[in-house]
């Protein structure tokens, strides 16, 4: 199973690659000084000059060869330098965390083993006498460093493994809270119908049975049910109306920004992805249909941003304005391949569901994109006259 390390995880790994690039670039230039202090410019000086060069140079390479290719010519080249000028030897510390990275354990610990074999050796030639820090010292070392990156390497994933363990559990926390959030709704539902639109109905058929049975011998009273049939049955649409009225959201009670805001922030508090969201303007009061919309709109949008954009942040901006209400939802992610899409054009449900109710309302659809710079989707309603802002009156 592959997984995604998170952001922290990440920067740690970031700054551990910084750290061997630095130690390795610093080691090199100080055994090229050394060897220069120490010989001169002699025979031997422009062989290891040039051995140093390609060294960096290959390790400069790392994003162009394959990495196990890459790790040979690295320890193939640092070997000759330690035949020629054994101080290179030092090298040997970053590139055993190079050999850890690149390859699996075992592998690794033989890569490293091997360096600690040709240092030992190349150093005990240059001793007059057997020193046996040449040999432990190097030993040591080794030792210290692959115990340092498998600690530092455990540690990471067990980390890693409780931050998805985290993720899930919330994951499964918001689902279970969205459930009973159904189920509470599907019981309120069943007892409004239930109390209102059912009772209607039944009554509306006991009173059109009894003008039926009454139609013949006392049409007056057959028409008074008929009447009162009549009545209840206008009753019971102002009741079914309003029950789909109150289908609107229920956050819409704090009205759009506080909405929207709500949204966004249990968004952000369960993904990855960051949404700030905007306001300007001054917030009036609107129909709880274009409400409804705008809500609805904002959370299609962001749903396919965390889904399909691999964005990292998001921006949801709500605009009065004197004759409309303006939503604008921008993304930083991959955006979509050539495309720059106004409200005539269909991508997926989840437009065409966003487009159809905006044409019950009059509204606009533009929906802009570029690979690579993001996705910004545009969505204006206009304000009936009696919901527009009143101008302020002149002195």
């Amino acid at each position: 199973m592959v997984t995604a390390h998170t952001p922290a995880v990440l920067s740690h790994a970031t700054r551990l690659a910084t750290a061997l690039h630095a130690a390795l670039v610093v080691l090199v230039l100080a055994s090229a000084v050394r060897y220069l202090t120490g010989h001169g410019f002699s025979d031997r000086a422009p062989w290891v000059l040039v051995g140093a060069v390609l060294l960096l140079a290959t390790y400069a390479a790392y994003r162009v060869l394959p990495g196990q290719v890459w790790l040979a010519l690295l320890v193939l080249e640092w070997c000759g330098l330690v035949l020629v000028a054994p101080s290179f030897a030092w090298c040997a510390v970053p590139l055993s965390f190079v050999a850890l990275r690149i390859l699996s354990f075992r592998p690794a610990c033989l890569v490293v083993a091997g360096m600690v074999v040709v240092t030992v050796v190349q150093w005990s030639r240059m001793a007059d006498r057997l020193d046996p820090t040449i040999v432990l010292g190097p030993v040591c070392i080794a030792v210290l460093a692959v115990g340092a990156y498998r600690a530092l390497e455990r540690d990471a994933l067990a980390r890693q493994a409780l931050l998805d363990d985290l993720h899930a559990a919330q994951g499964d926390l918001a689902d279970a809270q969205h459930q009973a959030g159904v189920i509470a709704e599907r019981a309120r539902l069943s007892r409004e119908i239930h109390d209102s639109v059912a009772q209607g109905l039944s009554s509306i058929n006991l009173l059109l049975q009894a003008a039926e049975r009454e139609w013949d011998d006392k049409p007056a009273a057959a028409r008074e049910h008929a009447a009162q049939a009549a009545a209840t049955a206008r009753d019971g649409l102002d009741e079914a109306r309003r029950v789909v009225r109150d289908l609107a959201p229920a956050e819409l009670t704090a009205g759009l920004p506080a909405a929207l805001r709500r949204t966004c922030a249990r968004l952000s508090a369960h993904s990855s992805l960051q949404v700030r969201v905007l306001v300007h303007g001054t917030p009036i009061a609107l129909d709880s249909e274009v409400e409804t919309a705008i809500l609805r709109t904002a959370r299609g949008a962001l749903a396919n941003v965390l889904e399909h954009a691999a964005a990292t942040t998001a921006v949801v901006t709500l605009t009065y304005q004197p004759d409309a209400v303006v939503l604008d939802v921008v993304d930083d992610g991959r955006g979509l391949p050539g495309i720059s899409v106004k409200m005539d054009s269909d991508r997926g449900h989840g437009l065409a569901g966003i487009r159809e109710r905006l044409r019950q309302l009059g509204g606009t659809l533009v929906l802009e994109s570029e690979p690579g710079e993001g996705t910004a989707l545009a969505v204006s309603i206009p304000l009936r006259p009696e919901t527009r802002p009143k101008p302020e009156p002149r002195a």
